[in-house]
C-alpha cells in the first residue's frame, strides 16, 4: 500500500498548511511540462503526489486514510479490485492530476505564465567618479 505521506515527505501528524506546502513543491518539481527531458518519470512522480495530495487534503478521505488496516475503513461493500492499490476498502476515483493542479494554483497555467516570455532583464545604472 502506497504511503501518501512519505510521497509528500511528512509525518502523519502533519498540518493541512504542511501538506499544502508539500504538495506546492513536489508538483512545481515533478509536473511533466517542467521536465521534457524525463517527462516519463516526472508523470509518474505528478500523479503520485496529486493523489497524496487529494486523499490528505480532504479531512474526510485522510480520516478513512488514517484508520488502522484491520479496522474497516468504509462500512458497505467492500473492494471490487479495480483499484487494487488503493487504501479504502470501497472504489474511489482520483481526479486527475492536471485537475488538482489546476485548482490548486487557482486555474492558471503556471508554465506558460512563467515561459511565456523573456524573464525581465535586470540593468544597472553604474556612475563613474572621475576627479579632474
Amino acid at each position: 500500500m502506497v504511503n501518501y505521506y512519505e510521497v509528500l515527505g511528512l509525518n502523519q501528524n502533519a498540518s493541512q498548511e504542511d501538506i499544502k506546502r508539500a504538495y506546492r513543491k513536489l508538483a512545481l518539481k515533478w509536473h511533466p511540462d517542467k521536465n521534457p527531458y524525463n517527462k516519463e518519470d516526472a508523470e509518474k512522480k505528478f500523479k503520485a503526489v496529486a493523489e497524496a495530495y487529494e486523499v490528505l487534503s480532504d479531512p474526510q478521505k485522510r480520516s478513512l486514510y488514517d484508520r488502522p488496516v484491520k479496522e474497516p475503513r468504509f462500512r458497505g461493500r467492500g473492494a471490487s479490485g479495480i483499484f487494487p492499490h488503493s487504501p479504502f476498502d470501497f472504489d474511489f476515483v482520483f481526479r486527475s492530476p492536471e485537475e488538482i493542479f489546476r485548482e490548486f494554483f487557482g486555474g492558471m497555467d503556471i508554465f506558460g505564465v512563467i515561459y511565456l516570455d523573456d524573464p525581465p532583464k535586470c540593468t544597472a545604472i553604474v556612475h563613474v567618479i572621475t576627479s579632474v
